[in-house]
C-alpha cells in the first residue's frame, strides 16, 4: 500500500484494488448471477473514483486524459446500470469499470514509483 500523501489523503490500496478488479474480471457471464455482479460493482466503481482523484498526469498526457474522461463518464450515475438494465449490460459495465480501474492503477503505480499491481 502506498504511504499517506503529504496532503493527508488516504493511501491507495494497490493490492486490494488489483485483487478486487481481478476477481471482477474473472466473473463469467454464463456462471455469474446478476446479484453477484451487483454486489461487486459498487466497490470497483469506488476504486475507480478513488484513482480518478489522484494526480495521474492527465495535464501532460493525452492518453491519460482520455482514460480519465472515460472514467468520469463511467462513474456518472446516469451511466450506471439500474435494476432494469439487462444482465448482459450490467456485466459489460462491470468489466469496463474493472479494466479501466486496472489501467489507471498501473499508471498510478508507475507515476509514484511503486511496484506494478
Amino acid at each position: 500500500m502506498a504511504e499517506d500523501a503529504a496532503d493527508g489523503s488516504l493511501p491507495i490500496d494497490i493490492e486490494g484494488i488489483a485483487s478486487r478488479t481481478e476477481s471482477a474480471l474473472a466473473l463469467r457471464m454464463d456462471t455469474t448471477t446478476r446479484e453477484a455482479m451487483d454486489s461487486v460493482t459498487p466497490a470497483v466503481v469506488g476504486h475507480l473514483n478513488l484513482l480518478l482523484c489522484e494526480e495521474l498526469g492527465a495535464d501532460n498526457d493525452q492518453e491519460v486524459r482520455e482514460l480519465v474522461r472515460k472514467g468520469y463518464t463511467l462513474i456518472d450515475y446516469n451511466n450506471r446500470p439500474t435494476h432494469s438494465t439487462p444482465t448482459f449490460g450490467a456485466f459489460l459495465y462491470l468489466r469496463d469499470v474493472a479494466l479501466l480501474t486496472r489501467r489507471l492503477l498501473w499508471i498510478y503505480t508507475e507515476r509514484n514509483g511503486l511496484g506494478a499491481p
